[in-house]
């Protein structure tokens, strides 16, 4: 027996080739460590892409600020004006973008974007072809998604980092938004030329209408624009426009959205591009424009940026009926080469809203708003103040009579004289009533009021219709020597309209950020100035203004319906206030540096006022003043104030508050007017005016 057999048991079996075996099973290791190392690698990148997919949907997009624009709003719902930082954008939800448009930008830019989650290998395969073989940029191989991705939050250089970003930010969208979502923040956020973002405000820019009517032709012209603005917009080549849009149109016959025949007509369609920077709202109402953004940011807070960046709309008072009325009479009434300056403001007295705003007569020039100077003397259209003063004191009624003549006040003890004087020295020379002292504006009845009830009282009063102006207890007050402002003498006048309720004027009634939600609203301030026989009543005095022998009667016969007011005129200003029940409006005109006005220039004031009211309200019928409960109207003789019987040789119809009628009577004893009585008098027309038969008819 063998030693090697004994200890280690049966012989070892050796290869019969052992070079050949070695040389085939080196390679199949090497192939079994390579799959599962490639095994490895898969799981691993499955897992690091789980992970990403994780990640990217856990993980918020960018914070992005989209600038859109502003908007401001007329009563009626019209863009008046825009803001914007540069960059005019107004979005609106994809149900309002015409379909049109729609698969324009779909047909060009991502024919399979419904069907792709954000990258699109076959558009890519299919771009390259088809650019090749027209041997031009025909199509791009960007998807929507990546476009918005790259406009939302990057720049536009060319490296891998921005396009590895570019990537991860589209997965976001796709996994965070729809398909139509990210659809309408493409179209609201894509740059179409000449400072508009978005496809609202290019329609309005390039054809003044809403993105919800664009036509086939005008939706294929429009997403042609946004691969070239400078090179495709038809403002500044027309030709390469109208290739780009026969460019659009086949891609959606080819598409299918559209037929061939479709296509024909939509590219020999005119289309009707506005002229550039000419939006309807350029050079309308551009003084109120001005104060309701002032109101907005310095009153209720809003932040500029917010303003010109936030895509608020801003809804105002303003009437484009009214304010287109305002600016044509007073251009056509102020001769352009004077130099003279005019304002108005109209408020409806029943809302306080602002309805016109004239600042001046050319803003281009000159932006300062008159409208709110406090430098101006109103003259004698402050006298209400001081006649309504003096019907609350009790004191003094309609009939109260002061002799018309030259008088020298004394005042502060003794120690002060005060002589004013009428205009053009004309004195009645007799003893006149309150009525005839409105009407012709009469100096020495005005002072001798404001003796009677006291300059402190008359203050009082103004404060509390919204006078606001400095102002001191002397005898002068009463002719108007302390300046006031349009704003402050509308807004009190409103008050006489509205039944002695003076509304808080406003210019804003509610403000809205880009989502619909309520920043601010108006919330009406009503404050009962006086009651409402009292306003009445002097709305009885002020109307006689109007009537012969007033100091506006010369503009009586373009007036129309009832109206109230009072003229006032100093050396440099020259001024109308008054109103309806729909509107209470002030005009002044006069010269910046106080230049004197001459008769013509003094005289513009009430005919503005006429015309403007009447074009204002042509639409709405006349309406009477309501005649309020605690007013009673009798017959008195004008010339003692007395109680008129049958038998005084003069009458007339006067309004006074209840309990202050004269005690005397002329004549035969007489009783207030009974409303049922329908019995005429023989001299009823003689003593009346036409206007106050209208008056009487209408409210009975």
């Amino acid at each position: 027996m063998k030693k090697n057999a004994t200890r280690q048991g049966k012989p070892r079996r050796r290869p019969v080739f052992p070079a050949i075996t070695e040389k085939y099973m080196r390679p199949v290791l090497r192939l079994k460590q390579g799959l599962r190392l490639a095994a490895a690698a898969v799981v691993l990148l499955v897992l690091t892409a789980i992970g990403t997919l994780v990640y990217l949907g856990t993980h918020a997009l960018p914070v992005t600020m989209i600038s859109q624009t502003s908007q401001m709003l007329d009563l009626n719902g019209n863009v008046i004006d825009t803001f914007h930082a540069g960059e005019n954008r107004r979005s609106v939800p994809l149900e309002e973008i015409s379909h049109h448009v729609v698969n324009a930008t779909l047909a060009i830019e991502d024919r399979r974007f419904y069907d792709h989650r954000g990258f699109d290998l076959k558009g890519v395969a299919r771009a390259v072809v088809v650019n090749v073989g027209s041997m031009s940029a025909r199509q791009g191989a960007s998807t929507l998604t990546q476009q918005l991705a790259r406009n939302l939050y990057l720049t536009h250089e060319r490296t891998w980092q921005r396009k590895m970003k570019e990537a991860m930010y589209t997965v976001q969208l796709e996994m965070k938004y729809t398909k139509d979502e990210i659809l309408g923040m493409y179209l609201n956020q894509i740059y179409y030329g000449h400072g508009s973002y978005g496809i609202e405000a290019a329609s309005m820019m390039y054809f003044d209408k809403h993105a919800s009517e664009l036509t086939l032709a005008e939706s294929a012209m429009l997403a042609g624009i946004p691969k070239g603005p400078k090179y495709y917009s038809p403002y500044l080549n027309m030709k390469n426009a109208k290739d780009r849009q026969l460019t659009i149109l086949q891609a959606m016959v080819e598409g299918g959205s559209i037929t061939a025949e479709q296509a024909e007509d939509a590219y020999r369609e005119l289309l009707p591009f506005q002229k550039l920077g000419s939006g309807e709202h350029e050079g309308f109402a551009p003084y109120f424009r001005d104060y309701v953004r002032q109101v907005a940011v310095e009153r209720l807070g809003i932040q500029p940026q917010l303003l010109n960046e936030g895509g608020l709309t801003i809804y105002t008072t303003l009437d484009p009926t009214a304010q287109a009325a305002a600016e044509e009479v007073v251009k056509e009434s102020m001769p352009a080469s004077s130099g003279q300056q005019a304002a108005l403001i109209s408020i409806d007295p029943r809302t306080g809203y602002i309805k016109a705003m004239v600042g001046g007569t050319d803003y281009k020039t000159n932006q300062y708003n008159r409208v709110f100077a406090k430098t101006r003397q109103p003259g004698s259209s402050f006298k209400p103040f001081v006649y309504l003063t003096a019907l609350q004191s009790g004191y003094m009624t309609p009939v109260t009579r002061f002799k018309s003549e030259p008088t020298v006040f004394t005042y502060d003890e003794g120690r002060q004289t005060y002589e004013p004087r009428n205009y053009g020295d004309k004195y009645a020379g007799d003893y006149i009533d309150m009525r005839r002292a409105l009407a012709s504006s009469d100096n020495i009845y005005a002072v001798n009021t404001i003796m009677t009830v006291g300059a402190e009282k008359v203050i009082e009063t103004a404060r509390s219709l919204g006078i606001d102006s400095p102002m001191r207890p002397l005898p002068s007050l009463a002719l108007g020597t302390y300046p006031v402002s349009p704003f402050e003498m509308a807004s009190a006048f409103s008050a006489f309209a509205n039944e002695g309720v003076r509304m808080e004027p406003t210019a804003i009634v509610k403000i809205e950020d880009r989502n619909g939600r309520v920043l601010y609203e108006e919330k009406p301030k009503a404050i009962q100035a006086l009651t409402a026989p009292q306003a009445y009543v002097l709305t009885s005095l002020m109307e006689s203004v109007f009537d012969e022998g007033g100091t506006a009667h010369r503009v009586a016969s373009a007036l129309r319906r009832p109206v109230a007011g009072k003229t006032g005129t100093t050396a440099t200003d020259a001024w109308l206030v008054g109103y309806t029940p729909e509107l209470a409006t002030a005009v002044w005109v006069g010269y910046d540096k106080d230049r004197k006005l001459t008769v013509a220039e003094a005289y513009r004031a009430a005919p503005i006022f006429a015309k403007f009211t009447e074009q204002a309200l042509a639409s709405i019928p006349p309406k009477a003043f309501p005649i309020p409960e605690g007013v009673v109207e009798a017959y008195i003789e004008p010339s003692s104030g007395k109680l008129a019987a049958d038998t005084c040789p003069s009458r007339r119809l006067e309004t006074f508050l209840a309990g202050t009628l004269p005690n005397e009577v002329c004549g035969e004893a007489a009783a207030p007017v009974d409303r049922e009585d329908k019995t005429e008098r023989p001299d009823e027309h003689r003593q009346r005016s036409w206007w106050s038969d209208f008056k009487r008819w209408w409210t009975e």
